[in-house]
């Protein structure tokens, strides 16, 4: 016998015509589908994401081939997904290589599934199919364990003001749609083998064994009408599953990729720039129309995995925000507004109906005023969505419409009139330096090899002056050349610009760049991730190139070239917080552990740590925020997770102004003083030059 297989086995002619037509309105059926969407997506903004299309692409490719940000931070769910998406591709492939073979090349006289190609055909297929199908069991029995980031309860909601059944309806259909066409491929194959016997078929391994199994059951000599029915009920589930995909969850699997390719890996650090125009339309998103095209692409490419929403700092402490919410409740808004299809969706009660303004009602104030823009979402999705810029310029629209707690809008006011969020005069700004035994050179009129930016709070802190003193003194022992701007230094804006509120921080750029030219020195260092992080990665796009770095990257330096000597082993055991702008942001968590290894004291991370950090709740202008509505403050949740390493770890470290004063309230509010000693860095760096 030649080593082949028959595609329409025993089938009348009116069978065939049937299934092309079934097949060919299928497709149409999912042209259609996907058409809507592709027109929703025409009617956002321009994201500016075709640059470098190659690279783009081969970057999305190699994400997707090792599902690595599947993977990322659970290993479980990502080998299943592993084995689901290479199951599942190949066996497409499979399948077009079939309809090929069978369509066009036959009528060419010519044939590609026969001989040793279809034996190595075959046996390849069973193997993925086998992969498909344990990687879909593995996934039904995580589900079936009900882990707390698949549970979709509202934070902001009453349960009877919303249902999302059509989600957990849609997840079962999706895994159960995809389980079922595996399963009965496989039998559609151990049918065929069962009415024949070919020899050769034993390169079909699971066939071969279920060939077996029918003539244990006795299903043999009945195997040529089973195969029809068989072949029939898999080809509807196959047509059902196509049908479906632009409608369901299953569209992730063709934006996925899309949403990878596209996505900024600026995204959160360098926030949009708002254009003259726009402004002049007023600030922020009031419309979907709004959103830029990658956000809409945003919203379908989420598939309701719960990362972001089991990260977020603020759905820990109680708030009514969740990332994954915020997202699914614009998809809803974006669809029914826009008139893309959706079967399975959430409903509302009458009272929670999505309609109306869209920062504030669609999405409630609170939600958006709870971000710490802490960008752990963006960090964790693993399908590239961009939360944090679609929560900005929502609040840009909120800012707009003066719609926020008085304390933030006095904050921004101080900002505004002062240029620092103390509401202290600028004149005030260096007071921290007279306690100082030398004086730190002013920039502006003395040449100096480092500009040490000193940030708001570093400089008006009282509980943080002394910290600052103490960077000084250090770095004056090491013999390094720096200076400040006085005065002239302004707040640089991150936080103002994470708030929403885009004119005054240009503002602030503007300001800050008119100093900062006016000063004589090479590079810029700073004590303040949050400044660290906008001057790097944002004042470019406004011509500010500077050469910044965080001091914990400056001491190492100067640790390493022998300039910074450590003569005293501290030996304490510590714990160390990766702040959100120095180790998410920008990368920075090596630096800060290196110090601490040279002045010999023993590190022991928390369970969330690196890029994974856990916010201390003070970005995004939260610090500036009322926070007594919150179950759990981030920097107690935090503080409670460092006591969890046990005893022995009696100091926690901090290497930024704002996480100092967060978590040494923390330590009060919680009871802890006694417990656990919040320090910076730098004393501790003071305490091992003796």
């Amino acid at each position: 016998m030649i080593e082949t297989r028959e595609i329409y086995r025993h089938f009348p002619f009116v069978l065939e015509i049937i299934f092309y037509v079934v097949a060919f309105s299928t497709i149409g059926f999912f042209i259609y589908g996907f058409y809507r969407k592709y027109q929703k997506y025409r009617k956002g903004r321009e994201a500016g994401r075709f640059n470098n299309l190659a690279g783009r692409f081969l970057k999305a490719a190699a994400i997707m081939a090792k599902n690595s940000t599947v993977f990322k931070r659970d290993a479980y769910a990502g080998f299943a997904h592993w084995m689901i998406f290479w199951g599942f591709v190949v066996l497409f492939i499979g399948t077009v290589i079939v309809a090929f073979d069978y369509d066009f090349l036959r009528h060419l006289n010519l044939k590609l599934l026969q001989g040793n190609f279809y034996l190595g055909f075959s046996f390849v297929l069973d193997i993925f199919g086998v992969l498909f199908l344990v990687g879909l069991v593995m996934m039904m029995t995580r589900r079936a364990g009900k882990p707390a980031q698949l549970d979709y309860t509202r934070n902001d909601l009453a349960p009877g003001q919303y249902n999302r059944k059509g989600y957990a309806t849609d997840d079962k259909i999706f895994l159960w749609l995809l389980f079922l066409i595996g399963l009965t491929g496989f039998f559609i194959e151990g049918i065929r083998i069962a009415a024949d016997r070919p020899a050769f078929e034993v390169w079909s391994p699971v066939g071969w064994s279920l060939a077996g199994l029918s003539d244990m059951a006795g299903l043999t000599p009945h195997a040529n009408s089973a195969h029809i029915y068989m072949w029939w009920f898999h080809a509807i589930l196959v047509m059902f599953f196509i049908a479906y995909i632009p409608y369901s969850k299953a569209m992730h699997m063709l934006v996925d990729y899309a949403n990878l390719m596209f996505k900024d890996d600026m995204a959160a650090k360098r926030l949009p720039r708002v254009s003259e125009e726009r402004m002049k339309e007023g600030m922020g998103y009031k419309a979907v129309v709004d959103f830029t095209w990658k956000e809409l692409l945003d919203f379908d490419a989420c598939t309701k995995c719960g990362r972001c929403h089991q990260v977020c700092p603020a759905r820990n402490a109680g708030t009514p925000l969740s990332p994954r919410d915020l997202i699914l409740d614009l998809r809803t808004h974006a669809n029914a507004t826009i008139g893309a299809p959706e079967w399975f969706t959430q409903a509302f009660s009458p009272d929670k109906k999505q309609s109306g303004k869209l920062a504030g009602e669609i999405i409630q104030k609170d939600v958006l005023w709870s971000c710490t823009t802490c960008m752990a979402c963006v960090e964790v999705c693993p399908v590239g969505i961009e939360h944090l810029t679609s929560i900005v310029n929502l609040r840009r629209s909120l800012v707009d419409q003066g719609a926020m707690e008085t304390s933030l809008q006095d904050t921004l006011a101080n900002i505004g009139e002062y240029g620092n969020s103390f509401g202290q005069s600028e004149k005030k700004r260096a007071d921290w330096t007279k306690g100082l035994s030398f004086k730190v050179k002013d920039v502006r009129k003395e040449e100096a090899e480092y500009l040490w930016f000193v940030g708001d709070y570093a400089s008006y802190d009282t509980r943080i002056q002394g910290l600052s003193r103490r960077v000084a003194t250090v770095l004056q022992s090491a013999g390094i050349d720096f200076g400040i701007l006085y005065e002239a230094e302004k707040n640089a804006g991150n936080d103002v610009r994470r708030v929403g509120e885009e004119g005054l921080y240009e503002m602030l750029v503007e300001d800050n760049m008119k100093a900062l030219g006016k000063g004589k020195f090479k590079r810029i260092f700073t004590t303040d991730p949050h400044s660290y992080n906008t001057i790097k990665n944002e004042y470019p796009e406004y011509g500010g190139n500077y050469q910044i770095e965080h001091y914990t990257g400056l001491l190492l330096r100067l640790v390493k070239n022998g300039q910074l000597k450590f003569s005293k082993k501290l030996g304490y055991k510590v714990t160390y917080h990766d702040p959100c702008y120095l180790g998410r942001y920008n990368g920075e968590v090596d630096a800060p552990r290196q110090l601490l290894e040279a002045m010999g004291v023993e590190l022991m991370d928390m369970p969330r740590c690196r890029e994974n950090s856990f916010c201390c709740g003070a970005g995004g202008g939260r610090i500036w925020m009322d926070d007594s509505k919150m179950k759990e403050r981030p920097s107690e949740i935090r503080i409670r997770e460092a006591l969890s390493l046990g005893g022995q770890v009696t100091h926690f470290i901090v290497a930024c102004p704002k996480d100092y004063a967060m978590f040494s309230d923390a330590v009060k509010t919680s009871g802890n003083e006694g417990r656990m000693k919040v320090m910076d860095i730098i004393e501790l760096a003071g305490e091992a030059m003796g």
